[in-house]
């Protein structure tokens, strides 16, 4: 069961642990096209959480209604069930390809897309929810990007397959 502080501390946790991932990434990839790529995106889950954080302080300046927070616990707590949205369960050492842990991040990215669309019906407010839209929006571009690096390290003649 969730209160709406705790969402967004999951929201919070969710994208710290992405930008701690990706720039551990970094330090173990000699390719540069991924490396810069992988900068982008950890910068990029840096300034989510950031927003996450002081949404969570705009939350947490507003009176809460008990039985509406009640209500949300256990809705959103049906929702997510037991999916993790965590890379921490991946054993990056058993990973020996580019292009499978191109594949992990994509599936990290969905994840938090998942979860931030389940978040979605908790936020009233219409400018808060522009925000998170643009952050999903931004989390389908991390997607794009990593797909459209899979695609450039590809041969051509693998390309049209």
């Amino acid at each position: 069961m969730f209160a709406i502080k705790e969402i967004i501390d999951m929201a919070i946790r969710i994208e710290k642990n992405g930008e701690a991932v990706y720039r551990s990434a970094i330090e173990k990839i000699s390719n540069p096209a991924l490396v810069s790529l992988l900068e982008w995106m950890a910068d990029e889950e840096d300034c989510h959480a950031k927003w996450f954080s002081d949404l969570k302080q705009e939350v947490e300046a507003l009176s809460e209604n008990p039985i509406i927070e009640e209500m949300s616990r256990e809705h959103l707590s049906d929702l997510i069930g037991e999916q993790s949205f965590s890379l921490k369960e991946v054993d990056f050492s058993q990973v020996d390809s580019t292009n499978e842990l191109i594949f992990i991040f994509i599936e990290f990215e969905k994840d938090s897309i998942l979860f931030y669309e389940m978040l979605k019906p908790f936020i009233q407010d219409k400018d808060t929810l522009a925000q998170l839209d643009k952050i999903i929006v931004e989390e389908n571009s991390h997607i794009e990007q990593l797909r459209e690096f899979i695609l450039s390290e590809m041969p051509e003649t693998e390309r049209n397959d």
